[in-house]
This record gives C-alpha cells, structure tokens and sequence, in this order.
C-alpha cells in the first residue's frame, strides 16, 4: 500500500488545475503515468483514485483559498 503517494496525488489533483485537466482526460492513463514516474500506486489504488468524479474535483478545489493554488503561467509569460 502506497498511502503516501495516494494522499500526495489527491493533493495534488486538490491544487493543479493542470494535473486535473490531465486527469480529467484520461484518469487511468494519467495515474498509471504518475505511478511509473515515482508515485508508486498498486492496481486497486488506481482504480479507487481513477473513479473519483473530475467535477467534485473541481467543485473542491474552487472551495481552497486561492493560495494554495499553483499559479500557471501561460508558455507567452502573460498571466491569465
């Protein structure tokens, strides 16, 4: 069990718009990358973590203050 990694991701998907989006997209493909690139997660951790529902992720994270937001830069260097 990988609780460590499971509540970094969860904070993570809580913080990173773009983590969210990317989940979003594919929660499988995102998770099993996460677990590859040292946020080791057994089968039934990415299957708990890929059923949570992407619009209770938003509507969660809408409720942080925006300080522990991770601020995104766009590529132009122009903030949003």
């Amino acid at each position: 069990m990988s609780q460590k990694a499971v509540e970094h991701l969860i904070g993570k998907l809580a913080t990173d718009e773009e983590v969210r989006l990317r989940f979003r997209r594919s929660p499988r493909e995102f998770l099993e990358s996460a677990s590859e690139k040292g946020e080791p997660l057994t089968i039934v951790e990415i299957e708990a973590l890929a059923a949570i529902d992407p619009d209770l992720l938003d509507r969660f994270a809408d409720t942080l203050d925006a300080r522990l937001q991770r601020v995104r830069i766009p590529a132009d260097g122009r903030r949003p």
